[in-house]
């Protein structure tokens, strides 16, 4: 599974199996406000929400962005490990 920036709709999307997992985000002050996060009902509880959190906050660390976790699951994740509180507010 890869992890795709859609700038022109200010997402994150990751294609699985022909559907879409999505993280929204609003630029704001020069970071990414990371506002909403969304797994496909049918693949949930699988570990998907959070691969697909875990793999943004890399993409976003390749591309050299700073964000802010607005979504609670992101916040979340965030929180679960300390290698992302460089990137994450």
């Amino acid at each position: 599974m890869k992890i795709k920036h859609d700038k022109e709709n200010s997402r994150f999307t990751m294609d699985i199996d022909g559907q879409t997992a999505k993280v929204d985000y609003k630029m704001k002050n020069g970071k990414m406000h990371l506002v909403y996060s969304e797994v496909p009902y049918n693949l949930r509880s699988n570990g998907i929400g959070k691969e697909l959190v875990e793999r943004t906050f890399q993409k976003l660390t390749e591309e050299g962005y700073q964000a802010v976790a607005i979504c609670s699951y992101i916040r979340a994740v965030a929180l679960k490990s300390p290698k992302w509180s460089d990137i994450i507010d």
